[in-house]
């Protein structure tokens, strides 16, 4: 089964939605570049109430951005490699071969939430593969089908006009993987 991670929460009730809907993952942005930025004073309570519940990642470009937050989160999410053992890299261009991660995020759109093409290099990643990047409900199940992913990331697919995450939206994007699902396991 695809693992499904919405990224971009930035409330508690958020966190509730991403649960009952079935995702797998949630992601927290906590780097200040982007628009998405959830303080580390909202951040650590979404942490604490995920804990245990859901895998939770702490999203930010370098390990200088995470502070205070190491620790409270299952996984750290960065653009630059970090010799952590909870590591998931996010790039657009294949892993070093010397980086250990516990995953591999694809993500040419590094948040902004526009789609391209996927490279053909993304099939040979030994780490577990997440695809990330403009993602939605309507192209989602070609990616897995062409790709088989570990898991798929999703954000302003699942937001409304003012960045705030939708549950109707969030239900329908992990519908729209879990149907997937469904088709491969028969």
């Amino acid at each position: 089964m695809t693992h499904v991670k919405v990224c971009g929460l930035s409330t508690t009730e958020q966190v509730d939605w991403a649960i009952e809907l079935g995702y797998d993952a949630i992601g927290v942005v906590v780097t200040p570049r982007s628009k998405r930025f959830c303080p580390p004073a909202t951040a650590l309570p979404i942490a604490r109430h995920a804990k245990g519940k859901i895998e939770t990642f702490a999203v930010a470009y370098s390990m200088e951005e995470i502070g205070e937050l190491y620790g409270h989160f299952d996984t750290i999410q960065l653009y630059t490699p970090a010799a952590i053992d909870n590591l998931a890299y996010s790039s657009c261009t294949p892993p070093p071969d010397t980086l250990k991660c516990k995953y591999f995020f694809y993500d040419a759109s590094v948040g902004s939430g526009v789609y391209e093409a996927i490279p053909s290099w993304v099939n040979s990643v030994r780490h577990r593969l997440y695809i990330a990047g403009g993602l939605n409900k309507d192209n989602v199940s070609e990616v897995i089908s062409t790709f088989h992913p570990f898991g798929v990331d999703v954000s302003s697919a699942v937001e409304t006009s003012t960045l705030i995450k939708c549950k109707t939206k969030m239900a329908r994007f992990i519908a729209a993987v879990r149907v997937l699902d469904k088709v491969s396991e028969s």
